[in-house]
């Protein structure tokens, strides 16, 4: 029975969506102002964790530059809400024309050498948009390479299915964040290449935590599972630098990082992403999800509770996250 519940809830909440998603772009972006008076000057949305994150990454920034900062934000979040439905039914051709993909001739050329690809991103800009680069890159590869982009499952079932199948409009696979490596090992086993899509600028749980380093003038923990797969599966690794040219228009470079992760000593991978990011948002710091709360772990309460024993981190208070 909460099956059945559960395929009519979808239906319901997805026919919605997706009619939704059929109205014209000004009339979501007509929506989207309405919303940022509403989530900026009367929900006030997350303004504390915006302001400490804006204040402790700028610190040499007046508050009146900040205060611009976080208005920016508010408004480019509500577009990013509204594109998001949109996503839902636009074009090939529409997408295409709002989000082109640079050197997409590079990417091609490692995927048809048979070499598999990581992409790394972040919460920049329109990145829910970015599965879109499959009509970039299909015409340009020789052989069948599987696309995909990580995922974590949200805890309602019903709202989870309706984002997947969303991110899943271009043709790409959602992938579980607990099956990344089972998803390469079985295209690897058909013999074909895959690119997978990871956002990596987010807060690892603490026994994920293996490294810290300078982000945004703030020590930060990050997630290192992504160069041990790169370096364990021989593979690619490329940066998807993302600018926002204009309301609901983007422009995608890829960014080789390196085409052989074995000559990159540990960490290094992962350093240098963050490097790239921070260089992706202070370009232009209001298209990034300051509304996250990026740095709620700190290093001395991580060393506090935790320790590292044969390379895993382990609590000393018996207390996981």
């Amino acid at each position: 029975m909460k099956k059945v519940l559960n395929n009519i809830a979808f239906w319901a909440i997805y026919g919605v969506w997706y009619g939704l998603s059929l109205l014209p772009m000004w009339l979501h972006y007509l929506f989207s102002d309405i919303l940022f008076l509403i989530t900026a000057y009367v929900l006030r949305y997350r303004r504390r964790v915006i302001n400490k994150n804006l204040r402790n990454a700028y610190p040499d920034k007046t508050g009146k530059e900040l205060k611009k900062l976080r208005i920016q934000f508010y408004r480019h979040f509500c577009d990013l809400l509204v594109e998001t439905i949109k996503y839902t039914s636009i074009t090939d051709r529409n997408i295409m024309r709002r989000m082109p993909f640079k050197n997409t001739e590079q990417v091609a050329e490692i995927l048809n050498g048979g070499q598999s690809v990581a992409l790394l991103l972040g919460h920049y800009g329109n990145w829910e948009w970015a599965s879109s680069l499959v009509l970039w890159l299909r015409p340009l590869l020789a052989n069948t390479t599987v696309m995909g982009q990580i995922y974590h499952p949200l805890e309602n079932e019903v709202i989870n299915r309706v984002v997947l199948k969303t991110r899943s409009h271009m043709g790409s696979d959602n992938v579980s964040m607990k099956e990344t490596l089972r998803w390469i090992m079985s295209s690897k086993r058909d013999g074909h290449p895959s690119i997978l899509g990871y956002i990596n600028d987010q807060v690892p749980t603490w026994h994920s935590i293996h490294h810290w380093l300078t982000f945004l003038n703030q020590e930060t923990p990050v997630f290192t599972g992504i160069e041990r797969i790169v370096h364990g599966q021989n593979q690619a690794a490329v940066y998807l630098d993302v600018r926002r040219v204009g309301r609901g228009r983007y422009e995608c470079e890829f960014k080789v990082i390196t085409r052989e992760p074995e000559t990159m000593g540990q960490f290094e991978l992962t350093g240098t992403y963050f490097k790239l990011m921070e260089q992706t948002i202070n370009r232009a710091p209001q298209y990034w999800l300051w509304s996250h709360n990026r740095w709620k772990r700190t290093r001395e309460e991580f060393d506090r509770r935790f320790e590292v024993v044969n390379g895993r981190v382990v609590s000393k208070d018996g207390v996981s996250d």
